[in-house]
């Protein structure tokens, strides 16, 4: 795990002193050792830098750029198969120098080309510059769980892990992106390819760059798309083979990520994901496993209690930590640091404080990321899909929209409080809210996008000045080529080309980066993903059962009783810190004298929502934070 940085200049201006500059940037990515080479050409120089997190081979031989013959490599991430692919290799008589997956993959495309990335199993982000003929492949993994962001304008190319490595060249020019202001402020994220700045990228997950360097080509060309599985025949084995057969790809994908040659760790919440991850590791572990979690003094956000049961009764060796909120005050300001593109996903700050948490233990950790897309567990995939059945019906519709126009935010806040602490919702408002707005859409793409977004389309037209969306540069777009496979697959697929990569893995790779750990995501190894692609909609969801398959596996493991619960997320007290310890920032912010600096909002609207805040009306209060992030972001980057 380490952070890359590279450049095509063809003004030859940019000299290895800059390109160091733009390297230690990120140390933080990878302190343990750096690295930076500059070919030199008559109409061009090629730079490439690394920082280096030390997992595998901890020695000097593992250091980068590492060449080989005619090819030099940047590696960030892991590639858990390597001994195998080593061993395939050495028969074809290459010898190895290091214990490093870097060398197996250098070597692995010295072999194969570009085809060699369908055999690598990890998460990655890589450039090889084959020096003979002059070009530069730039890989990222299947999911996307590594990020890579590239600048192309005149004569410059720049690439790296993240933005801010951009920033210290002079001539990378931070114009903001306006096409990616209401993608951030309707879903709090700006999906792929999109980024904040104009002329500058984020490589799709599955893709890669092939750059012709003399005549000035790049195609960005697609090796892997989890869109072609879902469209294959569904199996027809019986639940029982199908859960075998899951179970040992479950157990074997899992073990994988044990390898490393420094201790490693887990982030257990509690949920379904995390703690199936933890309980299959440790049954086959013969020590304890370190486990940790972030716990909150407030009792409605606080899900520690039931990460400690569940780590008790695997007798793992569990942390946890209780997060005040002067942690995060301190860990506020630093956010637009981490994330250098506005983010706004407020469960950054415990995903931080439980990565800073783990470091003083592990130098990497598991998380259990990707469950909910592969197996069915956002609740708002069965309620659309009730929806959707309803459109057959227009006076069932109509009697659903009348209800709910008469039904406040308020009431069903006070209605969930009322059932068993078993039944109840975790942020129902929340939800509450994009139901409504989704029983409203005229079809089912706009539902689905009513129900992921945080902010409505009715909301954004009175803060922005320009609120407009053109779906078609984003993955949503896909809609339109998958109407042919369930509701349940087709929102399954959408979330893991926008929601997953570009808000869950984005958050947890700067956080745990940020302290200098890596994070892995065992529930994403692709068998995992093309396996469950396959499997029937109506074995995920079954009997009223969002993960149904994953929780007939885990109930193996771990009792159902210490499972059952409403599915919460990683939710902070967001509403009650904004108008009590975060209000200073609120205020300094999103105010009249900043606000009227920019040409993003209408200023009164704004003001009026920040006023109904604190005058304790129904407010959409993710859309204050995106604010407040947004112009903590610009403060610190513009």
């Amino acid at each position: 795990m380490c952070g890359i940085v590279g450049f095509i200049d063809y003004q030859k201006n940019s000299s290895k002193t800059l390109l160091n500059k733009m390297r230690d940037t990120i140390t933080y990515r990878g302190p343990d050792s750096c690295g930076s080479k500059i070919f030199i050409q008559d109409s061009y120089h090629v730079g490439l830098a690394h920082r280096r997190l030390s997992i595998l081979d901890l020695s000097s031989l593992g250091d980068q750029p590492m060449q080989y013959e005619n090819l030099t490599i940047i590696h960030n991430g892991e590639v858990y198969n390597f001994l195998e692919i080593q061993k395939e290799l050495i028969k074809q008589g290459y010898s190895f120098n290091s214990s490093t997956d870097t060398e197996v993959i250098l070597k692995a495309f010295h072999a194969w080309g570009v085809e060699c990335v369908h055999k690598f199993r990890g998460m990655f982000a890589f450039a090889i510059h084959d020096n003979s003929c002059e070009k530069i492949f730039i890989f990222r993994d299947r999911t996307g769980i590594k990020p890579l962001y590239y600048y192309k304008k005149d004569d410059l190319f720049l690439f790296g892990s993240e933005l801010k490595s951009f920033y210290k060249h002079p001539k990378f020019q931070k114009n903001i992106d306006k096409r990616a202001i209401a993608y951030y402020f309707r879903f709090g994220y700006i999906p792929s390819p999109l980024s904040i700045f104009q002329d500058t990228y984020k490589l799709q997950p599955g893709h890669y760059l092939a750059i012709d360097i003399p005549n000035h080509t790049y195609k960005e060309i697609q090796y892997w798309d989890i869109k072609s599985t879902f469209l294959e025949k569904k199996s027809t084995q019986n639940e029982e083979i199908i859960l075998e057969k899951l179970e040992k790809i479950l157990i074997e994908s899992f073990q994988l990520r044990m390898v490393s040659d420094v201790p490693v760790g887990i982030f257990l919440s509690g949920g379904i994901d995390s703690s199936i991850v933890t309980a299959i590791l440790q049954k086959n572990s013969k020590t304890p496993l370190k486990t940790f979690t972030i716990g909150f003094n407030e009792k409605n956000y606080n899900e520690a209690t039931f990460a400690k049961e569940i780590a008790n009764f695997l007798k793992t060796d569990h942390t946890e930590y209780y997060c005040s909120k002067d942690d995060i005050l301190e860990v506020i300001k630093y956010l637009p640091y981490i994330y250098d593109e506005p983010f706004g996903d407020s469960s950054a700050l415990p995903t931080f404080l439980v990565s800073k948490l783990a470091k003083e233990k592990v130098s990497v950790v598991l998380s259990g990321d990707g469950g909910d897309e592969t197996f069915a567990g956002y609740s708002k995939y069965f309620a659309l899909e009730k929806i959707a059945n309803l459109q057959n019906s227009k006076i069932k519709k109509s009697t659903l929209k009348i209800l709910t126009s008469l039904i406040s935010d308020g009431m069903v806040y006070h209605l969930n409080n009322l059932l068993p602490p078993s039944k109840r919702q975790t942020n129902i408002k929340d939800k509450y809210q994009k139901f409504k707005n989704a029983l409203h859409s005229d079809n089912f793409i706009q539902m689905f996008i009513n129900a992921s977004s945080y902010v409505d389309n009715k909301t954004l037209n009175k803060i922005l000045k320009d609120s407009s969306i053109d779906f078609d540069l984003s993955n949503f777009a896909l809609f339109n080529q998958i109407d042919k496979l369930s509701f349940i697959d087709q929102m399954s697929l959408i979330d893991y080309k926008t929601f997953l990569v570009d808000d869950v893995l984005t958050k947890v790779d700067r956080a745990s980066m940020s302290v200098s750990i890596e994070a892995r995501e065992p529930l994403l190894d692709h068998h995992i993903i093309e396996f469950c692609a396959k499997i029937p909609s109506s074995l995920k969801y079954k009997d009223n059962l969002g993960k149904y398959l994953l929780k007939k596996i885990l109930y193996k493991y771990i009792p159902k009783e210490l499972i059952q619960r409403p599915k919460s997320g990683f939710q902070i007290p967001l509403n009650e810190w904004l108008k009590s310890d975060l209000k200073e920032l609120v205020d300094f912010y999103i105010s009249k004298e900043r606000l009227t600096q920019s040409d993003v909002y209408h200023v009164d609207e704004v003001l009026k929502i920040k006023n109904d805040y604190y005058s304790g009306k129904n407010i959409n209060i993710s859309l204050l934070w995106f604010i407040l992030m947004y112009e903590m972001w610009k403060e610190r980057w513009l």
